[in-house]
């Protein structure tokens, strides 16, 4: 490393934005505690207080499909102190679902970085033993079966208006602030089935609280292996991948976006880090500001679409 890059390296401002300020560094959460967003924000605030000093914490926001949390982060200070881990559906679906979000989802952020992608699976109370018996129920009862989710236009709403659409069924859905709340009724049978990232329902699928149906990826999960895809299931081209991102205010300085980019990064890229993520159904991303925002207007642009075809009109 040249000496400019370590004398860069050593500037305050740029190693430890957090220290530059009195007090720790908030990462805004827009889900519930317990979910896998703690997973994400784990990896996050510990490689980012170990890369650049300081002290950072997560703060749980839940509600309004995440835009509670990133109402907030948009209209904080550009000082480094306010953060947010961001999901696809905060920047790509939530914008679509309501009618007034509150934010511009481009504009209205310092875009540092994606951070790492998520795999999704259904899952549904162990009475139902396959995703045709499912179903298979849902069309024998129309309108009586429920799904949960962790809000309106999320990456738990969206896949089930286009599933059950696909199967021609009528379910009703239930919409919670959080994932938590949604797969502990799921659990316990208050609702019928849900998509779930594989990092908050593996445990629970092992356990036999809830049976995994289908992956809802577009391949096989390799943290389920033995696991079909619903797209194998009768439903081709069903499934994709989410992701979380990390954002700031607007107006960030630029050697603090730089900085705190870079060590975002970095923290999703560490061996042990990646072969702890492919266990909870996560998986690298490429990062940096250009590709996020790339990504978030590319999947704008498809989510709209799919919102049309489904006919969900902003609430």
């Amino acid at each position: 490393m040249s000496l400019a890059r370590r004398a860069l390296l050593a500037s305050p401002i740029l190693a430890a934005p957090a220290l530059a300020q009195s007090g720790p560094t908030a990462v805004l959460v827009p889900y519930a505690p317990g979910g896998a967003s703690d997973v994400v924000g784990r990896i996050l605030i510990e490689g980012l207080a170990q890369r650049l000093g300081g002290t950072f914490v997560m703060d749980h926001r839940p509600g309004a499909s995440t835009t509670i949390a990133a109402r907030q982060v948009a209209r904080a200070a550009p000082d480094g102190r306010t953060l947010l881990l961001g999901t696809i559906v905060t920047f790509t679906m939530a914008p679509l679902a309501l009618r007034n979000p509150g934010y511009d989802p481009v504009t209205d952020f310092s875009q540092l970085t994606a951070l790492c992608d998520t795999q999704s699976v259904l899952v549904a109370h162990p009475r139902w033993e396959s995703l045709p018996q499912l179903l298979e129920g849902a069309r024998a009862r129309p309108g009586q079966l429920s799904y949960a989710s962790w809000g309106v236009g999320t990456t738990a709403h969206l896949p089930m208006v286009d599933l059950t659409s696909r199967a021609g069924v009528e379910m009703i859905h239930v919409p919670y602030n959080g994932a938590p709340p949604a797969l502990t009724d799921t659990i316990a049978g208050r609702t019928d089935c849900m998509i779930a990232l594989v990092a908050a329902a593996r445990g629970h699928i092992e356990s036999g609280r809830v049976r995994a149906l289908g992956a809802a990826t577009l391949e096989r999960i390799s943290a389920l292996p033995a696991l079909p895809t619903i797209a194998e299931q009768g439903f081709p081209g069903f499934g994709g991948v989410a992701w979380y991102s990390l954002q700031g205010p607007p107006g960030l300085p630029p050697a603090m976006k730089t900085r705190l980019s870079e060590a975002a990064a970095e923290s999703f890229k560490d061996p042990r880090t990646l072969a702890f993520m492919e266990s909870q159904g996560l998986g690298p991303t490429p990062t940096g500001e250009a590709a996020l925002v790339a990504r978030i207007r590319r999947e704008l642009e498809l989510n709209r679409g799919l919102m049309q075809k489904a006919g969900i009109t902003p609430e």
